[in-house]
């Protein structure tokens, strides 16, 4: 692979990473609940489920570290190499987490969105998509992983 190609993916690894951790910020401003929030305090920490929110994020922050690895791995030509197995096997299983996470909480708002007559649509088709997307990068990880795993094997 080319060292451009590399740089370009790492790049876009990174901007995702920064694009994902912008919206884990601004999101909570702009909720329902935190909408008129004032102080930070109001908004962080008088919500469980954006705990929950954060914590469910690290997987996917570890997964996306994973990466940048293996394209390291790649710029170096040391693509066959068993840390390169290791760095897929732990994108696959982040990947697995969070999708479970994702899915436990469309769940929890469609619970709570039952129990205060809210309409969750919306949340849990956007958490549909984010589990269809994690369960891909999941499989797809999974399917290097074999390759490559037969391949320094052999």
């Amino acid at each position: 692979m080319k060292k451009s190609s590399i740089l370009f993916l790492r790049a876009v690894t990174v901007l995702i990473g920064i694009g994902v951790l912008a919206f884990l910020l601004w999101e909570p401003w702009v909720e329902g609940v935190n909408a008129h929030a004032v102080a930070f305090s109001e908004v962080y920490f008088d919500d469980p489920f954006l705990a929950y929110m954060y914590l469910g994020s690290i997987p996917f922050f570890v997964g996306l570290y994973q990466t940048f690895k293996v394209l390291g791995y790649a710029g170096q030509n040391k693509i066959f190499s068993q840390a390169a197995v290791n760095a897929l096997r732990i994108i696959k299983y982040c990947a697995f987490i969070t999708a479970g996470a994702i899915v436990a909480a469309g769940a929890y708002l469609m619970i709570a969105a039952r129990s205060s007559n809210d309409d969750a649509a919306g949340a849990v088709m956007l958490g549909m998509i984010a589990t269809l997307i994690s369960l891909v990068t999941g499989t797809v990880a999974a399917r290097f992983e074999r390759t490559l795993r037969n391949r320094v094997r052999s």
